[in-house]
């Protein structure tokens, strides 16, 4: 993951040093270009500072092999806590909700 952060930061480096590569199926993505309604409503009201971006970047699937073009969708924040905080948040699978029945 650190090879994909740091290439992503080499081929876009306006998006700072706080980003997170979301894998295609992130509760958090209506696509690869666009947050859902809840996230981007989340952001708003705890990190002002995150945005979205498409980059394509140059990696290898994997060590000693070719590197190969591939289209990254990334999370960029201006702070580390708000990094941190949606990481928190929208990475993680959902917490069930809870019941007041006894178990």
């Amino acid at each position: 993951m650190i090879d994909i952060v740091k290439a992503v930061q080499e081929a876009d480096p306006s998006l700072g040093t706080y980003v997170i590569v979301l894998r295609s199926d992130s509760r958090a993505l209506d696509g690869p270009e666009r947050f859902t309604p809840d996230a981007q409503a989340w952001l708003v009201a705890n990190a002002p500072g995150g945005r979205l971006a498409r980059v394509t970047i140059q990696l290898a699937p994997y060590p000693g092999a070719a590197p190969a073009e591939r289209a990254v969708t990334v999370a960029a924040f201006a702070e580390a806590r708000e990094l941190a905080a949606f990481a928190t948040t929208w990475t993680g699978d959902p917490l069930p909700e809870e019941t007041d029945d006894p178990a």
